[in-house]
């Protein structure tokens, strides 16, 4: 079992977290100005790097608060944890 870190609570079992999708992604300025095209691009396109990727998380089963993680795609390893009002952290 993978232990989170989240932020509020501390190492926590994966098991009371949900995955919240990308992180960092800005929500449109104008939605009703959007076309069909767009909103498909905006609500579908992701990343799907090989690597670091910064991800949004919930603890859904302790603080339920939200925060980011950097993790590793291929291993699945947390490189680095933080809140969302933080900034990014720079992965070497």
């Amino acid at each position: 079992m993978q232990l989170i870190d989240c932020p509020w609570c501390g190492p926590r079992e994966e098991v009371e977290f949900h995955y919240g999708g990308q992180a960092h992604v800005a929500y449109p300025d104008d939605p009703a100005a959007l076309s069909d095209e767009q909103w498909a691009h905006y609500v579908f396109f992701r990343a799907n790097p090989k690597g670091p990727l910064a991800e949004r998380w919930s603890h859904a089963a302790g603080c339920r608060r939200w925060f980011n993680a950097v993790r590793d795609t291929a291993s699945h390893r947390f490189l680095a944890v933080y809140r969302p009002d933080e900034p990014q952290p720079v992965i070497s």
